[in-house]
């Protein structure tokens, strides 16, 4: 065998056959379950400040005088 002959049966051998897209798909799968999971966790997040609002309230009752008023103009 020459090293032509060589290189051609390599060259077949290694060919792909297939779709690649079908192949890389799990990747936007996993992606899109990732970015699912992280804005799940944001949402939860959200509006967490009105839900305690009662201590807020009763915080700053009790330290109402605590305040130093700094700034500009004050």
């Amino acid at each position: 065998m020459t090293i032509a002959s060589l290189l051609v049966l390599a060259a077949a051998e290694a060919e792909h056959t297939g779709n690649v897209a079908l192949e890389t798909v799990i990747f936007g799968i996993i992606s899109i379950v990732a970015f699912g999971t992280l804005a799940m966790v944001t949402l939860s997040y959200r509006n967490v400040a009105n839900r305690h609002a009662h201590k807020a309230e009763a915080y700053a009752a009790a330290h109402a005088n605590d305040v130093q008023q700094a700034g500009h103009g004050h």
